[in-house]
C-alpha cells in the first residue's frame, strides 16, 4: 500500500480483503462437505449435478439485480443483506439434513446462493470503487482474501470431516462467525454516493441493459465463464474425485480441495506483480495453458500424488481469470455498476450449466475423466483474453507497463 493512500483506502482495503476471505470460507466450508451430504442422502453422481443445480438458479435470479441494488443502496448494505439471506438459506439446508427431505435442501441451498450472489456482485464492486480510491489494480489481491478463506474453510472441513462432525453442526458455527464478521468488516467499506439515475423509466432500462450491448464486456463475460466453470469444477467436484478416482477417505477428498485452494491462494497473492511485469492479457494467456496442465494431469493419472499435483497446477491456472475479468468490467467508474453484473451474470453461467453436465458426465466416465471437458472452454478463454485489456485512462498497478503493453 503507498504511503499517500488516503486513510479510508487503507480503511476499505482491509474491510473488503475481510468480506472476500468471509465469503471463501462460507462457501469453502459447504462444498468441503459435499462428500459427506452426498453419502447422508444417498445421491447419485447425476443427482448430486441436480442438486447443484439448483443453487446455481439461484444465483442466477440474484445477479442481474445485485449491481443494481448496490448502486442504490450501497455496497455495504447490499453485502449485509446477502449476508443475512445466505445465512438463512443454509439454516433451511441444515433442517433439509436433518429430515432426510431432499427439495427442502434444495430450497434452502437455492436461497443461500441467492444471498451469496448479491453478496459477490457488491463485494466486486466495492473492489473496483477501491481500486479507483487508491489508483492501484489490487483486485487479485482481493481474491487472495476470498482464497484465504476457502483455504481456511476447506482445513476446517476436513478437521469436521475427519473427526466426524456432523454438517448440521459444522455449517451452524460457520453461520455464526460470517454473519459477525460481515456486519463489522463492511463497517469500513468507502462511503456511499449515489450514481445519477437516469430520467425516466425508459432511459432507466437501456442504462440498465446498456453492458448486454457493449461487445468488449461480453467478451470479458465469455472469459470470465470459462474460468469460472474451471474453477467451479474444482469447486464442485475434486474432493468427490479424489475420494471416488482413488477409493479415499472424505477427509483425504477434503485435503484435496484444500491443495487446489491454496494453488490458487498463492497465485492470487502474486498476482499484483504479474499483472503489473507482463499485463492482464498475457497473464490471462499464460494462466489458461497452466490451468489446462493440471486438469489434464488430475483426470489422467494413475497414482493419487501426482493428481494432487495436477489439481495444484490446476488452482494456480484458475485463480486470475475471475479477478482480472472483474477489474476489466470495472475499468470505467460510472459504468461499473452495470459492466460488473453482465459479467458477473456471464460467469455465473458455469455454475448453471456446469454442474448438471459434469454430473452426467461423470455418471459414465467417473469424476476425473469428466473434468477434461473444461478443456473446451479454457481454449476459448486463451482466445478472447484480450478484450480484457485496460481501457485508456484508467487505474494501472505499480509499475504496470504502459497500456497496450501485453
Amino acid at each position: 500500500m503507498s504511503a499517500t493512500t488516503s486513510p479510508a483506502g487503507r480503511r476499505a482495503t482491509g474491510a473488503v480483503l475481510g468480506i472476500f476471505a468471509l465469503n471463501g470460507f462460507l462457501f469453502a466450508s459447504w462444498v468441503s462437505r459435499l462428500p459427506a451430504v452426498r453419502d447422508a442422502l444417498g445421491l447419485s453422481p447425476g443427482e448430486m449435478g441436480v442438486l447443484l443445480l439448483v443453487g446455481s438458479v439461484g444465483s442466477l435470479l440474484a445477479l442481474p439485480a445485485g449491481g443494481a441494488v448496490a448502486q442504490r443502496v450501497g455496497a455495504a448494505l447490499t453485502v449485509r443483506g446477502g449476508v443475512v439471506v445466505a445465512v438463512a438459506g443454509f439454516a433451511v439446508v441444515a433442517a433439509g439434513l436433518l429430515s432426510g427431505v431432499v427439495p427442502l435442501l434444495a430450497v434452502g441451498l437455492l436461497v443461500a446462493q441467492m444471498g451469496i450472489a448479491a453478496w459477490d456482485v457488491a463485494m466486486n464492486l466495492e473492489g473496483g470503487l477501491v481500486e479507483h480510491e487508491i489508483e492501484r489494480e489490487i483486485m487479485p489481491r482481493f481474491h487472495a482474501g476470498f482464497s484465504l478463506g476457502t483455504v481456511a474453510g476447506a482445513v476446517l472441513g476436513a478437521g469436521a470431516a475427519l473427526l466426524g462432525v456432523p454438517v448440521v453442526v459444522h455449517l451452524a458455527t460457520v453461520a455464526v462467525a460470517v454473519v459477525v464478521g460481515g456486519l463489522v468488516a463492511t463497517r469500513g467499506f468507502l462511503p456511499f454516493t449515489p450514481a445519477p439515475l437516469e430520467t425516466g423509466r425508459r432511459r432507466r432500462l437501456a442504462a440498465a441493459l446498456g453492458g448486454w450491448r457493449e461487445p468488449r464486456t461480453l467478451l470479458v463475460g465469455v472469459m470470465v465463464l470459462a474460468f469460472a466453470l474451471t474453477e467451479g469444477a474444482a469447486n464442485d467436484w475434486l474432493a468427490l474425485g479424489v475420494v471416488d478416482g482413488f477409493g479415499t477417505s472424505d477427509a483425504v477428498g477434503a485435503l484435496g480441495f484444500g491443495v487446489f485452494v491454496t494453488a490458487m491462494t498463492v497465485m492470487r497473492l502474486a498476482g499484483e506483480r504479474l499483472l503489473a511485469r507482463f499485463g492482464r492479457v498475457a497473464v490471462l494467456r499464460g494462466t489458461t495453458v497452466l490451468a489446462l496442465a493440471g486438469l489434464l494431469l488430475f483426470a489422467l493419472s494413475p497414482v493419487l500424488w501426482l493428481a494432487l499435483l495436477g489439481g495444484a497446477l490446476w488452482g494456480l491456472g484458475a485463480a486470475l481469470g475471475f479477478p482480472a475479468g472483474m477489474s476489466a468490467a470495472g475499468d470505467e467508474p460510472l459504468r461499473a455498476a452495470t459492466r460488473v453484473s453482465v459479467v458477473a451474470s456471464i460467469g455465473y453461467t458455469a455454475f448453471l450449466c456446469g454442474p448438471p453436465l459434469l454430473g452426467l458426465l461423470a455418471e459414465h466416465v467417473g469424476y476425473r475423466r469428466a473434468m477434461l471437458a473444461i478443456a473446451v472452454p479454457l481454449a476459448v478463454a486463451f482466445l478472447v483474453a484480450r478484450a480484457a485489456r485496460p481501457l485508456p485512462q484508467t487505474p494501472r498497478p505499480l509499475d504496470a507497463p504502459a497500456p497496450g503493453h501485453v
